[in-house]
């Protein structure tokens, strides 16, 4: 990082010559003006140009103060067009989303036919020998919504395997020739494992879909994706990021394998992106990162100092761990992935070694156990570490969420999960539990950290679908009319700063990212509208002009509009 530059910041500012810095007037490499720049500094909240020295921000203010600050500059003219700090997204998997682009997509399929004729294509690009792998599968937007058999793919594929991922990545679906690579017999006579589903005919037999922990049964079975495939993944997922004006992600979820190849691509220049990777709960990687410490900063685009964990699966599957029934399925709670006993030691394991511990917990059961799991281990071993965060926090018992807030837990929400899953949510759930449902607006009065994301590829990888539901709660149609528990919406400058400062914040870079300030990184985006007043529904319409990261170009969506002229 570049520390001297920020030093001179800082000693101009408490000399009072921070807007216009003489010392450093000629050392500019460029001007951006007439612009219109939300900052997410709250002591300046718009401006209409800034200066880039390297990949940090000298200057950000007005176009006659930045000019006469940096004549000789090189200048880049926004058009007015509006620019926000880059977007982070605070919950996402890039490998996974990667990996997706290299199979089957089934996201959006209407019904079982549609699958057929997507998988049917996909086949027909692979050797004859090979799984046949796709993703994004949802029951719930079919007409029968339930779940399907393994019967169901049989007649097309009667022996190449299947294995479909559903879009949540907590269940998943296979034909028979998949199942048989472990056995009917072996798998009829198997207990469920814990935190897991098995689904049973009438008879005892697989149905063909496994629930959560259930589904390394026959993943377990399917060939790894090569060394080239990883290669290709990683590049694609960067590759749609930065299209879609994100400077940052927090990967949800990494081995020490996926970490070095970071790693790599960082030395070699060919990763356009800053990367929060949490470790993959326990074993082999969370060891060596407890041995040897946490990776910071690592080129300025990696950093591995949080672990993720998972208490419960999904609603959509019924897999999140409910404090009651699911009004739909009466004697079902959902499944919680280990006992509140083992991950309290967990949890205090991670803890002691430093970890940030960010928890996947969707279910009011599963959101009140974390809890208190945080506050046994913050209890027993004092403040070692802060900031821990619930994913999803989807489900949470209104006497909770203040907890949140008294515990310093950043909820870490994604808004399409919301406006994905309002359709069917309250048949699962019953009308009383919607006042703890998604509850963003909740969260914020209480005083709780609150941070947004996506989880793609469980949802699509554009943030502004994340800012249009925050602050609409509709679908793209505007349904519906005023949006669903509107009471839950906010506003505007709360999504775009859930996306930029209090995402960095999430990841202890709110002094880096976040917002566009002298001495952050310059990372901003320029975009086609203006997001913060044009009328809801153009959000979905506005596009990314271009992605800067470290003050350089990484996605432009027309070069020639990214082009600098010489200043005077």
């Amino acid at each position: 990082m570049h520390y001297e530059l920020s030093l001179i910041v800082l000693a101009l500012t408490l000399l009072g010559f921070a807007a216009v810095p003489p010392a450093a007037q000629a050392q500019a490499d460029y001007v951006l003006h007439n612009a219109r720049i939300y900052t997410v500094n709250p002591d300046q909240p718009t401006a209409e140009a800034l200066a880039v020295r390297g990949d940090r921000l000298l200057m950000v203010g007005s176009d006659a103060d930045v000019l006469a600050a940096y004549p000789e500059a090189d200048r880049l003219d926004a058009e007015g067009q509006t620019v926000v700090p880059g977007l982070i997204d605070a919950h996402a998997h890039l490998m996974g989303q990667g990996i997706s682009m290299l199979q089957a997509d089934l996201v959006g399929t209407a019904s079982k036919a549609e699958i057929i004729e997507r998988l049917e294509a996909q086949a027909a690009t692979l050797p004859e020998d090979a799984w046949l792998l796709g993703r994004g599968w949802d029951q719930n937007d079919w007409p029968e919504q339930a779940f399907p058999t393994r019967h169901d793919l049989d007649d097309a594929f009667p022996e190449r395997p299947v294995w479909l991922s559903r879009i949540d990545g907590h269940a998943a679906w296979a034909n028979t020739a998949a199942l048989q690579t472990v056995g009917l017999d072996s798998l009829k006579a198997m207990d469920d494992p814990e935190g897991g589903s098995i689904l049973r005919d009438d008879v005892g037999m697989p149905t063909g879909v496994f629930i959560d922990a259930a589904e390394q049964i026959v993943a377990s079975q399917v060939p790894p994706p090569t060394d080239a495939q990883l290669e290709q993944a990683m590049h694609l997922a960067v590759d749609i990021a930065k299209r879609y004006g994100l400077t940052g992600v927090h990967e949800a979820g990494v081995d020490r394998a996926t970490i070095e190849r970071y790693q790599q691509a960082i030395d070699a220049d060919a990763f356009d992106l800053r990367l929060y990777a949490m470790v993959g709960g326990l074993g082999e990687t969370f060891d060596h990162i407890c041995a040897t410490g946490p990776i910071l900063d690592y080129g300025d685009k990696l950093t591995v100092r949080s672990v993720k964990f998972y208490m419960d699966g999904a609603l959509g599957s019924r897999g999140a761990a409910l404090l009651d029934d699911y009004a739909d399925d009466p004697g079902n709670r959902g499944l919680l992935m280990q006992s509140p006993e083992r991950f309290d030691e967990m949890v205090t394991q991670a803890m002691a070694c430093g970890f940030q511990v960010n928890t996947h917990a969707i279910g009011d059961r599963a959101n009140r156990v974390v809890l208190d799991a945080y506050e046994h281990a913050v209890d027993t071993l004092g403040d070692v570490i802060d900031r821990h965060r619930i994913e999803h926090a989807q489900i949470v018992a209104p006497e909770d969420i203040p907890r949140f807030a008294e515990l310093g837990v950043i909820a870490s929400v994604q808004p399409t999960h919301a406006t994905s899953d309002m359709y069917w949510a309250e048949d699962r759930l019953g009308p009383d539990r919607l006042a703890g449902a998604y509850a963003w607006k909740a969260f914020q009065d209480a005083g709780v950290h609150l941070t947004f994301g996506s989880d793609f590829p469980v949802e699509q990888v554009d943030p502004l679908l994340g800012f249009y539901a925050a602050v609409t709660r509709q679908d793209a149609d505007q349904w519906p009319e005023g949006g669903w528990t509107p009471e839950q919406r906010v506003d505007r400058e709360t999504a775009l700063r859930a996306f930029t400062l209090d995402a960095a914040y999430a990841a202890y870079q709110e002094d880096d990212l976040g917002s566009l300030e002298p001495g952050k990184f310059a990372d901003f985006v320029i975009l086609s509208r203006d997001i913060m007043t044009i009328p809801a529904p153009e959000i979905l319409e506005t596009e990314v002009v271009a992605t800067y990261l470290g003050g350089e170009v990484v996605y432009a969506r027309d070069t020639a509009r990214v082009d600098t002229v010489p200043g005077e």
